[in-house]
């Protein structure tokens, strides 16, 4: 009687609670590895292609773990790039509103399952064997109970706790922090179309998936890092099956290369800059804010204080596109304009650079003219700042 209700208590095991938290985190880790390396970046993307055994272990897990279905799961985020911040995403926090992402990001992924046309249209190429129909799509809750069991055999009462930390590690991190808060608060490495920002610089109990904005950048990357000081922990992991030819990468961000000077830019230069775009805006940015804290400073040594005023106060929204300003945001542009001609200049070129790559239609020769004439316009300016970025510019190769 007494061994049974030790059994009961304590489980097979009998560990002290420090290692079964250990045993927690690991288990915990090694789920979100599946998610970011086989679900995220493996299925969805098709940023790296992974070893059969590595794939077939990656799905077990899950359906032990988490109960979702690779097909499932890679149609509604694939819908969430595509949609990606309007009325049919399936989990924004710009539509929907960030507590109800934050918190029920879960019921938003279990409501759009429902979406036959979503699996349909963009659940395409994921496992669809014998193994998936008949079993992990099938018995989605046999593998959760499963491990509801080994968890309560291995530890007894407590065992419980252990699973049901388990079961709420994806809905919570992945389904509500990085879907809700990745798109609402944090740092931005790049101007992307859509709202995604960086939560954190390394990537520990997510896998790297903190770093969503760098992701929305280059979605088929297979890494997620891109600063020196951001550490993407999946990365790590895929180097290392990449090393035991377990994983292949298949595509990873660009990283600008520079060349000697050029006197003007040539073919050369102008793949390189719409390779790299992202990059060169968001070094573009770097130079407009250099500028616009300068301009602040000066101002002020002058005791110019509307002026000072005004310009401060569009700190930040400065560097956004026009369409994305509301009214009063653009009637404030127009006197910031009217009474700085630099920061004109700045906004104005801005434009001009991002038209070179909206330019879907133009020709080869005639992007690069575009590029030509806006490093000529550049460099005649008179601003310093302005110049040696069209310097830098060139360098790209």
């Amino acid at each position: 009687m007494n061994s049974v209700l030790h059994f009961v208590a304590y489980g097979l095991l009998s560990w002290p609670w420090w290692k079964i938290v250990l045993y927690t985190l690991l288990m915990t880790h090694i789920t979100i590895v599946g998610v970011t390396v086989y679900l995220h970046r493996h299925q969805a993307h098709r940023a790296l292609d992974l070893h059969p055994i590595v794939s077939h272990f990656f799905r077990f897990w899950l359906w032990l773990t988490t109960g979702m279905v690779t097909g499932q799961w890679a149609a509604i985020h694939r819908k969430h790039h595509a949609k990606c911040e309007t009325d049919d995403d399936p989990h924004s926090p710009k539509t929907r509103g960030i507590w109800k992402v934050l918190f029920e990001g879960a019921e938003l992924y279990r409501a759009e399952v429902k979406n036959k046309q979503t699996l349909k249209k963009y659940g395409h190429g994921t496992p669809d064997d014998w193994l998936e129909r008949h079993i992990y799509a099938k018995h989605a809750l046999l593998g959760v109970t499963i491990m509801a069991l080994i968890d309560l055999t291995l530890f007894g009462v407590i065992g419980i706790s252990v699973w049901a930390i388990q079961m709420i590690w994806i809905p919570f991190w992945a389904a509500g922090v990085v879907n809700g808060l990745g798109h609402f608060w944090g740092y931005r490495n790049f101007n992307c179309a859509d709202a995604s920002t960086n939560l954190l610089p390394w990537g520990i109990l997510i896998g790297g998936e903190e770093l969503h904005n760098n992701h929305h950048t280059y979605a088929t990357s297979a890494k997620l890092s891109n600063k020196w000081y951001e550490f993407d922990m999946g990365w790590m992991y895929i180097r290392i099956m990449s090393a035991c030819r377990l994983a292949k990468v298949k595509k990873i961000a660009p990283m600008p290369k520079l060349a000697a000077r050029k006197a003007v830019p040539d073919i050369d230069t102008l793949h390189a800059v719409l390779a790299n775009r992202y990059e060169v805006m968001a070094f573009y940015a770097k130079t407009v804010n250099r500028a616009y804290r300068k301009e602040l400073v000066q101002l002020k040594e002058l005791g110019a204080r509307e002026r000072y005023a005004l310009i401060k106060s569009a700190r930040a929204w400065l560097h956004n596109d026009t369409a994305t300003l509301d009214e009063p945001q653009k009637q404030e542009l127009v006197q910031i304009f009217a009474s700085n001609q630099r920061l004109r200049t700045y906004y104005q070129l801005r434009i001009e650079l991002t038209q070179i790559w909206d330019r879907s239609n133009a020709s080869r020769d005639q992007l690069l003219s575009l590029l030509q004439s806006w490093c000529y316009r550049a460099e005649q300016s008179g601003i310093q700042a302005l110049r040696e970025f069209s310097v830098r510019l060139r360098r790209y190769a």
